[in-house]
Protein backbone atom coordinates (compact mmCIF):
# COMPACT_ATOMS: atom_id res chain seq x y z
CA UNK A 1 0.00 0.00 0.00
CA UNK A 2 2.83 2.37 0.95
CA UNK A 3 4.55 1.54 -2.31
CA UNK A 4 1.39 2.49 -4.23
CA UNK A 5 1.12 5.80 -2.39
CA UNK A 6 4.76 6.61 -3.18
CA UNK A 7 4.34 5.91 -6.90
CA UNK A 8 4.41 9.04 -9.03
CA UNK A 9 1.98 9.08 -11.94
CA UNK A 10 2.28 11.27 -15.04
CA UNK A 11 -0.68 12.19 -17.23
CA UNK A 12 -0.04 12.02 -20.97
CA UNK A 13 -1.76 15.21 -22.04
CA UNK A 14 -0.92 15.22 -25.76
CA UNK A 15 -3.95 13.36 -27.10
CA UNK A 16 -6.61 15.12 -29.19
CA UNK A 17 -10.24 14.14 -28.45
CA UNK A 18 -9.24 10.61 -27.52
CA UNK A 19 -12.67 9.88 -25.96
CA UNK A 20 -14.39 10.71 -29.24
CA UNK A 21 -12.01 8.96 -31.63
CA UNK A 22 -10.49 6.24 -29.42
CA UNK A 23 -11.56 3.32 -31.67
CA UNK A 24 -10.50 5.15 -34.83
CA UNK A 25 -7.08 5.88 -33.32
CA UNK A 26 -6.77 2.30 -32.08
CA UNK A 27 -7.65 0.72 -35.45
CA UNK A 28 -5.30 3.00 -37.40
CA UNK A 29 -2.32 2.56 -35.06
CA UNK A 30 -2.91 -1.20 -34.68
CA UNK A 31 -3.08 -1.65 -38.48
CA UNK A 32 0.07 0.42 -39.01
CA UNK A 33 1.86 -1.47 -36.21
CA UNK A 34 1.11 -4.79 -37.93
CA UNK A 35 2.27 -3.40 -41.31
CA UNK A 36 5.49 -2.09 -39.74
CA UNK A 37 6.21 -5.41 -38.00
CA UNK A 38 5.48 -7.47 -41.14
CA UNK A 39 7.40 -5.25 -43.59
CA UNK A 40 10.50 -4.82 -41.43
CA UNK A 41 10.54 -8.47 -40.30
CA UNK A 42 10.18 -9.74 -43.88
CA UNK A 43 13.30 -7.90 -45.06
CA UNK A 44 15.27 -9.00 -41.98
CA UNK A 45 14.17 -12.61 -42.63
CA UNK A 46 15.11 -12.42 -46.33
CA UNK A 47 18.57 -11.10 -45.43
CA UNK A 48 18.94 -13.82 -42.79
CA UNK A 49 18.09 -16.79 -45.06
CA UNK A 50 20.03 -15.76 -48.17
CA UNK A 51 23.77 -16.22 -47.87
CA UNK A 52 24.50 -13.86 -50.75
CA UNK A 53 23.06 -11.09 -48.56
CA UNK A 54 25.42 -11.87 -45.68
CA UNK A 55 27.58 -8.87 -46.54
CA UNK A 56 28.32 -5.89 -44.27
CA UNK A 57 25.92 -3.53 -46.07
CA UNK A 58 22.95 -5.92 -45.75
CA UNK A 59 23.87 -6.87 -42.18
CA UNK A 60 23.75 -3.17 -41.25
CA UNK A 61 20.38 -2.81 -43.02
CA UNK A 62 19.00 -5.81 -41.07
CA UNK A 63 20.35 -4.31 -37.82
CA UNK A 64 18.74 -0.94 -38.66
CA UNK A 65 15.35 -2.52 -39.35
CA UNK A 66 15.54 -4.73 -36.24
CA UNK A 67 16.54 -1.67 -34.21
CA UNK A 68 13.52 0.17 -35.63
CA UNK A 69 11.19 -2.68 -34.67
CA UNK A 70 12.44 -2.68 -31.06
CA UNK A 71 12.19 1.11 -30.91
CA UNK A 72 8.53 1.29 -31.93
CA UNK A 73 7.69 -1.65 -29.66
CA UNK A 74 8.70 0.58 -26.75
CA UNK A 75 5.93 3.02 -27.81
CA UNK A 76 3.10 1.32 -29.74
CA UNK A 77 1.73 -1.14 -27.12
CA UNK A 78 1.38 1.69 -24.60
CA UNK A 79 -0.27 3.90 -27.26
CA UNK A 80 -2.82 1.19 -28.01
CA UNK A 81 -3.60 0.74 -24.30
CA UNK A 82 -3.99 4.50 -23.84
CA UNK A 83 -6.45 4.79 -26.73
CA UNK A 84 -8.78 2.34 -24.96
CA UNK A 85 -8.25 3.76 -21.46
CA UNK A 86 -10.32 6.39 -19.71
CA UNK A 87 -7.18 8.07 -18.38
CA UNK A 88 -3.86 8.23 -20.21
CA UNK A 89 -1.38 7.85 -17.36
CA UNK A 90 2.01 6.25 -16.77
CA UNK A 91 4.24 5.90 -13.73
CA UNK A 92 7.25 8.19 -13.76
CA UNK A 93 9.66 5.24 -13.52
CA UNK A 94 7.98 3.51 -16.50
CA UNK A 95 8.06 6.82 -18.34
CA UNK A 96 11.83 7.12 -17.85
CA UNK A 97 12.31 3.50 -18.94
CA UNK A 98 10.37 4.23 -22.15
CA UNK A 99 12.47 7.38 -22.59
CA UNK A 100 15.68 5.33 -22.19
CA UNK A 101 14.68 2.59 -24.66
CA UNK A 102 13.27 4.99 -27.26
CA UNK A 103 16.29 7.31 -27.35
CA UNK A 104 18.90 4.57 -27.05
CA UNK A 105 17.50 2.73 -30.06
CA UNK A 106 16.67 5.94 -31.89
CA UNK A 107 20.25 7.22 -31.51
CA UNK A 108 21.61 3.85 -32.60
CA UNK A 109 20.05 4.42 -36.02
CA UNK A 110 22.40 7.32 -36.73
CA UNK A 111 25.40 5.21 -35.70
CA UNK A 112 24.24 2.38 -37.96
CA UNK A 113 23.82 4.85 -40.83
CA UNK A 114 27.34 6.11 -40.12
CA UNK A 115 28.59 2.50 -40.31
CA UNK A 116 26.75 2.09 -43.63
CA UNK A 117 28.33 5.30 -44.94
CA UNK A 118 31.80 4.02 -44.05
CA UNK A 119 31.01 0.64 -45.63
CA UNK A 120 29.99 2.36 -48.90
CA UNK A 121 33.08 4.57 -48.77
CA UNK A 122 35.39 1.56 -48.54
CA UNK A 123 33.41 -0.40 -51.19
CA UNK A 124 33.46 2.44 -53.73
CA UNK A 125 36.71 4.27 -52.96
CA UNK A 126 38.89 1.32 -51.82
CA UNK A 127 37.37 -1.75 -53.50
CA UNK A 128 40.57 -3.85 -53.41
CA UNK A 129 40.92 -3.35 -49.64
CA UNK A 130 37.22 -3.91 -48.91
CA UNK A 131 37.41 -7.62 -47.83
CA UNK A 132 40.31 -6.83 -45.48
CA UNK A 133 38.82 -3.70 -43.90
CA UNK A 134 35.14 -4.72 -43.66
CA UNK A 135 35.68 -8.14 -42.11
CA UNK A 136 33.50 -9.84 -39.47
CA UNK A 137 35.41 -8.25 -36.59
CA UNK A 138 34.95 -4.72 -37.98
CA UNK A 139 31.22 -5.29 -38.56
CA UNK A 140 30.81 -6.68 -35.01
CA UNK A 141 32.64 -3.69 -33.50
CA UNK A 142 30.42 -1.26 -35.44
CA UNK A 143 27.27 -3.05 -34.23
CA UNK A 144 28.36 -3.17 -30.58
CA UNK A 145 29.44 0.49 -30.58
CA UNK A 146 26.17 1.51 -32.27
CA UNK A 147 24.17 0.20 -29.30
CA UNK A 148 26.52 0.67 -26.33
CA UNK A 149 27.49 4.34 -26.79
CA UNK A 150 23.87 5.60 -27.05
CA UNK A 151 22.85 3.36 -24.12
CA UNK A 152 25.53 4.93 -21.88
CA UNK A 153 24.62 8.51 -22.82
CA UNK A 154 20.85 8.07 -22.42
CA UNK A 155 21.28 6.11 -19.16
CA UNK A 156 23.00 9.14 -17.57
CA UNK A 157 20.11 11.38 -18.66
CA UNK A 158 17.49 8.91 -17.38
CA UNK A 159 19.19 8.36 -14.01
CA UNK A 160 19.64 12.12 -13.49
CA UNK A 161 15.96 12.66 -14.37
CA UNK A 162 14.93 9.98 -11.86
CA UNK A 163 16.58 12.02 -9.10
CA UNK A 164 14.94 15.29 -10.17
CA UNK A 165 12.06 16.91 -8.25
CA UNK A 166 8.84 17.18 -10.24
CA UNK A 167 6.59 20.26 -10.19
CA UNK A 168 4.41 19.28 -13.12
CA UNK A 169 2.65 15.96 -13.72
CA UNK A 170 1.09 16.67 -17.12
CA UNK A 171 3.31 15.62 -20.00
CA UNK A 172 2.58 17.44 -23.28
CA UNK A 173 2.94 14.34 -25.39
CA UNK A 174 1.55 10.90 -26.18
CA UNK A 175 4.65 9.04 -24.99
CA UNK A 176 7.73 9.85 -22.92
CA UNK A 177 10.07 11.78 -25.19
CA UNK A 178 12.19 14.88 -24.49
CA UNK A 179 9.13 16.55 -22.99
CA UNK A 180 9.89 14.72 -19.69
CA UNK A 181 12.30 17.56 -18.91
CA UNK A 182 9.35 19.98 -18.73
CA UNK A 183 8.04 18.03 -15.71
CA UNK A 184 11.06 18.94 -13.58
CA UNK A 185 11.04 21.95 -11.23
CA UNK A 186 14.64 22.80 -12.08
CA UNK A 187 16.75 21.01 -14.65
CA UNK A 188 19.99 19.95 -12.97
CA UNK A 189 23.37 21.07 -14.23
CA UNK A 190 24.24 17.43 -14.99
CA UNK A 191 21.21 17.09 -17.32
CA UNK A 192 21.98 20.39 -19.07
CA UNK A 193 25.72 19.73 -19.54
CA UNK A 194 25.35 16.07 -20.43
CA UNK A 195 22.43 16.96 -22.69
CA UNK A 196 24.81 19.07 -24.78
CA UNK A 197 27.39 16.25 -24.74
CA UNK A 198 24.69 13.79 -25.84
CA UNK A 199 23.56 16.10 -28.64
CA UNK A 200 27.13 16.39 -29.93
CA UNK A 201 28.08 12.71 -29.53
CA UNK A 202 24.85 11.07 -30.68
CA UNK A 203 23.60 13.45 -33.37
CA UNK A 204 26.06 16.09 -34.56
CA UNK A 205 29.23 13.95 -34.81
CA UNK A 206 27.56 11.00 -36.60
CA UNK A 207 25.84 13.42 -39.00
CA UNK A 208 29.11 15.24 -39.75
CA UNK A 209 30.86 11.91 -40.32
CA UNK A 210 28.10 10.76 -42.70
CA UNK A 211 28.12 14.04 -44.64
CA UNK A 212 31.93 13.99 -44.87
CA UNK A 213 31.94 10.34 -46.02
CA UNK A 214 29.27 10.77 -48.69
CA UNK A 215 30.91 13.97 -49.93
CA UNK A 216 34.12 11.99 -50.52
CA UNK A 217 32.14 9.21 -52.20
CA UNK A 218 30.44 11.61 -54.60
CA UNK A 219 33.69 13.46 -55.40
CA UNK A 220 35.51 10.22 -56.23
CA UNK A 221 32.46 8.84 -58.11
CA UNK A 222 32.19 12.02 -60.18
CA UNK A 223 35.83 11.68 -61.19
CA UNK A 224 35.40 7.99 -62.06
CA UNK A 225 33.67 6.13 -64.88
CA UNK A 226 29.91 5.95 -65.46
CA UNK A 227 29.68 2.46 -63.94
CA UNK A 228 31.16 3.64 -60.62
CA UNK A 229 28.78 6.62 -60.55
CA UNK A 230 25.81 4.30 -61.15
CA UNK A 231 26.93 1.94 -58.36
CA UNK A 232 27.36 4.85 -55.95
CA UNK A 233 23.89 6.23 -56.76
CA UNK A 234 22.19 2.82 -56.42
CA UNK A 235 23.73 1.93 -53.06
CA UNK A 236 23.97 5.37 -51.43
CA UNK A 237 20.60 6.89 -52.36
CA UNK A 238 18.49 4.70 -50.00
CA UNK A 239 20.82 5.50 -47.07
CA UNK A 240 20.63 9.23 -47.83
CA UNK A 241 16.82 9.16 -48.01
CA UNK A 242 16.65 7.42 -44.62
CA UNK A 243 19.21 9.89 -43.23
CA UNK A 244 17.13 12.89 -44.37
CA UNK A 245 14.05 11.33 -42.76
CA UNK A 246 15.82 10.77 -39.43
CA UNK A 247 17.44 14.22 -39.47
CA UNK A 248 14.15 16.08 -40.01
CA UNK A 249 12.36 14.17 -37.24
CA UNK A 250 15.37 14.47 -34.89
CA UNK A 251 15.43 18.26 -35.28
CA UNK A 252 11.78 18.43 -34.24
CA UNK A 253 12.24 16.01 -31.34
CA UNK A 254 15.30 17.80 -29.95
CA UNK A 255 13.55 21.17 -30.12
CA UNK A 256 10.25 19.98 -28.60
CA UNK A 257 11.69 20.05 -25.07
CA UNK A 258 12.45 23.75 -25.48
CA UNK A 259 8.97 24.66 -26.77
CA UNK A 260 6.31 25.41 -24.20
CA UNK A 261 2.57 26.14 -24.46
CA UNK A 262 2.90 28.41 -27.52
CA UNK A 263 3.16 25.34 -29.75
CA UNK A 264 -0.39 24.29 -30.84
CA UNK A 265 -1.50 21.03 -29.24
CA UNK A 266 -2.79 19.53 -32.49
CA UNK A 267 0.50 20.34 -34.27
CA UNK A 268 2.46 18.73 -31.42
CA UNK A 269 0.20 15.66 -31.60
CA UNK A 270 0.61 15.26 -35.38
CA UNK A 271 4.37 15.81 -35.31
CA UNK A 272 4.86 13.35 -32.45
CA UNK A 273 2.82 10.76 -34.36
CA UNK A 274 5.06 11.27 -37.39
CA UNK A 275 8.14 10.45 -35.30
CA UNK A 276 6.78 6.99 -34.51
CA UNK A 277 4.90 6.37 -37.78
CA UNK A 278 6.68 7.87 -40.76
CA UNK A 279 10.20 6.56 -40.26
CA UNK A 280 9.35 2.90 -39.36
CA UNK A 281 7.10 2.71 -42.43
CA UNK A 282 9.62 4.50 -44.64
CA UNK A 283 12.64 2.24 -44.01
CA UNK A 284 11.44 -1.15 -45.33
CA UNK A 285 9.95 0.32 -48.50
CA UNK A 286 13.09 2.30 -49.27
CA UNK A 287 15.41 -0.68 -48.74
CA UNK A 288 12.97 -3.19 -50.24
CA UNK A 289 12.43 -1.20 -53.43
CA UNK A 290 15.70 0.67 -53.92
CA UNK A 291 18.26 -2.02 -53.02
CA UNK A 292 18.46 -4.23 -56.11
CA UNK A 293 19.54 -7.49 -54.41
CA UNK A 294 16.98 -7.19 -51.60
CA UNK A 295 14.23 -6.32 -54.09
CA UNK A 296 15.14 -9.37 -56.21
CA UNK A 297 15.08 -11.74 -53.24
CA UNK A 298 11.79 -10.24 -51.98
CA UNK A 299 10.14 -10.94 -55.35
CA UNK A 300 11.35 -14.56 -55.21
CA UNK A 301 10.18 -14.87 -51.62
CA UNK A 302 6.65 -13.62 -52.36
CA UNK A 303 6.44 -15.72 -55.55
CA UNK A 304 7.40 -18.78 -53.50
CA UNK A 305 4.78 -17.97 -50.84
CA UNK A 306 2.17 -17.31 -53.56
CA UNK A 307 2.86 -20.61 -55.32
CA UNK A 308 2.60 -22.50 -52.00
CA UNK A 309 -0.80 -20.92 -51.26
CA UNK A 310 -1.99 -21.68 -54.81
CA UNK A 311 -0.92 -25.36 -54.60
CA UNK A 312 -2.51 -25.68 -51.16
CA UNK A 313 -5.85 -24.38 -52.50
CA UNK A 314 -5.90 -26.83 -55.44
Amino acid sequence: MDEELNTTYVTLDGYIEVNKYRYVYFCIIFTLYIIIICSNSTIVYVIWIHKNLHEPMYIFIAALLLNCLLCITSVYPKLLIDFLSEKQVITYSACLFQFFIFYTLGSSELFLLAAMAYDRYVAICKPLEYPTIMNKTTVSIFLVVSWLIPAFHIAVQAIASAEATLCNFNLKGIFCNNAVYTLQCVRSRLIIVFGVVTLIDLIILPLLFIVFTYTNIFIISYQSCKEIRKKAAETCLPHLLVLISISCLSIYDVSIARVESDFPKIARFLMTLQIVLYHPLFNPFIYGLKMKEISKQLKRFFCHIGSKIYLHNL
